[in-house]
């Protein structure tokens, strides 16, 4: 089981896909003599460009960053990895005298370099698919009232159609004699905002939502069909945890002979989806602190905003 402990004397810089953190991280990041750790669990993916929306080339240049295009997107990629490859990229920069600016919007990344994080035991693949077909046949639902036996105080935390986090508990548990609850207490201790710097940008609902709509589109006009095309022919399938990226997965999807207009507006509404989610996971977190942005602003003076906080 892996232990890995938080660090709250870094810069954190989250918000929702779409919300506009790249221009503000890069102002942010010159303000305060940083590099930038992506804090994204599908950047570190090679070939993976367009549906992940990375940072340009040009934009590559002006600040050093770390853990993009770390792994080829045929191979699983867990937190615990992540976690290794981040406290190394912090103890790098760091010697250079130099501040360490995380940027990106993947919560279970955020929460477990915050909180740190108790691993549990790897994955059982063929347990995993097990319950998953089940949810497939019957829904979620029956997984969460066996989890209310196994683990009453997990189940109380998990909504019954998480199927992702219900498997997981289920997994923990029959690995491990012990409930996942349990192991994960020093995992919901958070530390109040104003003892750390963790920002998280947001804007009003209809306005995030104009802008992932925007978004789907212009990843389209830059050729996202053609990425996931390049990507198949060269890794025939993507990995267990690149293939569940939004947009790739639709993707696949339509080339296996969907309809294209139907996978814009799934991937419109997967995303969407997937920006509540991210909302919910960040008013959870006690260290987030809110900076609420309208329109075109200027990322000089939201990161000013942000550095004097």
């Amino acid at each position: 089981m892996i232990e890995a402990q938080p660090d709250l004397d870094c810069w954190y810089l989250s918000g929702a896909t779409a919300v506009g953190k790249t221009q503000v991280a890069l102002a942010l990041a010159r303000r305060i003599n940083a590099e930038i750790i992506s804090l994204d669990s599908m950047a570190i993916y090679r070939g993976m460009d367009i549906g992940t929306a990375k940072p340009t080339p040009e934009e590559l240049t002006q600040v050093p960053h770390h853990l993009i295009d770390v792994v080829d997107p045929c191979e699983d990629f867990s937190v615990e990895r992540y976690l290794t490859l981040a406290h190394a990229a912090i103890s790098e920069i760091r010697s250079r005298g130099r501040e360490v600016l995380f940027v990106g919007g993947t919560p279970l990344y955020l929460k477990a370099m915050l909180r740190g994080l108790s691993s549990g035991p790897p994955a059982d693949w063929q347990l995993r698919d097990d319950l998953a077909a089940e949810v497939a046949a019957v829904g979620s639902e029956s997984l969460h009232l066996r989890l209310e036996q196994l683990d009453p105080l997990a189940a109380s935390q998990i909504h019954p159609r998480d199927a992702r986090r219900l498997i997981r508990a289920i997994e923990v548990f029959r690995s491990t004699g012990q409930p996942i609850s349990h192991q994960q207490l020093q995992f919901e201790q958070g530390t109040q905002a104003e003892d750390c710097r963790v920002f998280a940008l947001r804007r009003p609902r209809e306005e995030q939502h104009a802008r992932i709509n925007q978004r789907v589109e212009q990843m389209f006009e830059r050729g996202l069909v053609g990425e996931v095309e390049q990507l198949l022919a060269e890794y025939t399938a993507l990995g267990r945890t690149a293939s569940q990226a939004v947009g790739y997965r639709e993707v696949i999807e339509y080339l296996a002979g969907g309809d294209y207009a139907a996978m814009i507006t799934q991937i419109k509404t997967r995303t969407r989806r997937f920006a509540k989610r991210q909302g919910t996971w960040f008013r959870s977190l006690s260290e987030c602190r809110f900076v609420d942005l309208t329109g075109e602003c200027d990322a000089e003076v939201v990161a000013e905003r942000i550095a004097v906080s």
